[in-house]
């Protein structure tokens, strides 16, 4: 039976679906981008605080879990410039330890609300 999880701390969806779902021990959530869930406004001012915004995003959805980054198993992370890949890709690495999710990265034409990152993810309880 899938849960969905919905939660405050967490950007509301901007469209008809869920900010996560939990069927059984897996975790599958929507893709997350930088709104800044107290003001429900987003966090465009450099692409560093964007994706902070955005992994804190899905920090909140993991808890909201009772999960944490260790049981992330797959990241998909869009970018509107591949050359911000480095910059996202050390802020993304700083939020795991040594063992880091099955990933792929793409560029797209355009995402939700004109932002430069969308991560989506996938995790899983012990």
């Amino acid at each position: 039976m899938k849960k969905i999880i919905t939660i405050k701390n967490a950007p509301a969806p901007v469209g008809p679906y869920s900010q996560a779902i939990l069927h059984g021990k897996t975790l599958y959530s929507s893709g997350q981008i930088a709104i800044d869930p107290k003001t429900n406004k987003l966090v465009l001012d450099t692409i560093e605080e964007e994706t902070h915004q955005v992994m804190k995003n899905i920090s909140a959805i993991l808890d909201a879990a009772q999960m944490d980054w260790n049981h992330v198993i797959k990241c998909s992370i869009f970018l509107s410039d591949m050359n911000n890949f480095t910059i996202i890709n050390d802020i993304y690495a700083s939020y795991f330890t040594n063992d880091f999710p099955a990933r792929e990265t793409v560029e797209v034409a355009c995402l939700p609300k004109n932002v430069n990152v969308e991560i989506s993810f996938t995790a899983i309880q012990d």
